[in-house]
């Protein structure tokens, strides 16, 4: 079959890659969670073979995952793992960090609140996880692309939409994790880090 591809992986690996690097550099397994087309996974671990990286996605989206697996052959990626954050059982792995990027969005609230409370219940102390895409903070949009592409969202799915920064800290705390860092990327995205605590 033809690989799947999405430009915008092309666009954005590099930016997230320069914030993530230093994040992950004493870490050993990452778990990234909607892995999409795959093309961020073979990016960062061509680029950080130090870390065994477990790519998850649901069931439906396997096969074109595979197909980057298996085009790259990289030794230190593995799945992909079946892992739909509310009906799944989430695999029994051990990570220093998880990992997603451009899923909070697309997901229902209801979704949000079982991603957070997967990863904290997977991570130890310590343990990083790492949210890409694009958020508002205190109800309010960072751009009006953002705003924008909040609306077109919710016409699509009223349940979508742009997350709130403040919102997600709330899910965090309840699980412990603790935010540590909001870094500001191209194209009004960013890379929000919590810790276990």
């Amino acid at each position: 079959m033809n690989k799947p591809y999405a430009d915008s992986c092309d666009r954005n690996r590099d930016p997230i890659l320069e914030v993530i690097a230093p994040l992950l550099a004493d870490k050993r397994a990452v778990l990234e969670i909607g892995g999409g087309t795959g093309q961020h996974a073979i990016y960062f671990a061509q680029k950080m073979p130090h870390l065994i990286w477990h790519i998850s996605d649901r069931r439906h989206n396997h096969d074109a995952i595979q197909s980057w697996l298996d085009e790259a052959a990289l030794p230190n990626v593995l799945g992909p793992f079946e892992l739909d954050v509310l009906r799944s059982d989430w695999p029994s792995l051990k990570v220093d960090a998880v990992f997603s990027a451009n899923t909070a969005h697309i997901m229902h609230w209801r979704d949000v609140e079982a991603l957070f409370a997967g990863v904290g219940k997977l991570l130890q102390t310590g343990g990083l996880f790492i949210l890409y895409g694009p958020f508002s903070f205190g109800g309010k949009h960072t751009s009006e692309s953002n705003a924008l592409f909040d609306m077109r969202l919710q016409r699509q799915d009223p349940f979508m939409g742009v997350r709130d920064v403040d919102e997600l800290n709330v899910l965090a705390e309840e699980t412990r994790m603790a935010f540590q860092h909001d870094y500001p990327l191209p194209a009004n995205n960013r890379v929000l880090l919590w810790k276990k605590v």
